[in-house]
């Protein structure tokens, strides 16, 4: 029994996956280990004007590692984009992230939709990181997509973050779970 307990101590250590009751630190622990995730805004455009519209993004909470994440959805922007286009008109979004991305839900089968291949959807808004922020913002997203650092400057790239008001959870049969920002943020990945 003590060779199983200690076999079982670094699958804990490399951040293996929250179990189901523990909702606020699955919430992070998805985010943590997604690279990007579905941004959904209520479009500006002509002929669309009013109607949900989705987009992949790129986002970061922090370097990659176990336990380093700070929860805050961190995103490189620009004015050029469609989807930050219509954050101006109205800067409320939804952000979907799923296990569905990194090898955990293959390596067990589940389909994306299988409530055990854990995603997480936040409701907020999207906002400019202020000037004390640029510094984590960079870091975080430039560490999981260094490409960034390359893309053109005329496009007047800026960070952005994704502040959360509402967290779903689905990562187990039965429904959705609800966790407060308060309850999200006070738990690690």
């Amino acid at each position: 029994l003590l060779l199983l307990c200690a076999a079982a101590l670094p699958l804990a250590a490399r951040g293996a996956i929250p179990p189901p009751e523990e909702a606020a630190r699955m919430a992070r622990f998805v985010l943590h280990n997604c690279d990007w995730g579905a941004l959904a805004t209520l479009s500006a455009q002509e002929g669309l004007r009013g109607h949900p519209f989705a987009n992949i993004f790129s986002l970061s909470d922090g370097v990659p590692g176990a336990g380093s994440g700070s929860g805050v959805p961190y995103l490189y922007l620009t004015d050029m984009e469609i989807s930050v286009q219509d954050l101006e008109i109205n800067s409320n979004a939804s952000l979907t992230v799923s296990l569905a991305q990194t090898p955990y839900c293959k390596k067990h089968r589940y389909d994306p939709q299988n409530p055990l291949c854990a995603h997480i959807i936040f409701c907020g808004s999207i906002v400019k990181v202020n000037d004390s922020e640029v510094a984590l913002a960079k870091k975080a997203l430039f560490s999981r997509h260094p490409e960034m650092e390359s893309w053109p400057k005329d496009h007047n790239w800026f960070f952005a973050k994704f502040n959360i008001t509402n967290i779903w959870v689905l990562d187990y049969f039965g429904g959705l779970k609800i966790v407060t920002p308060e309850e999200y943020y006070s738990v690690k990945p």
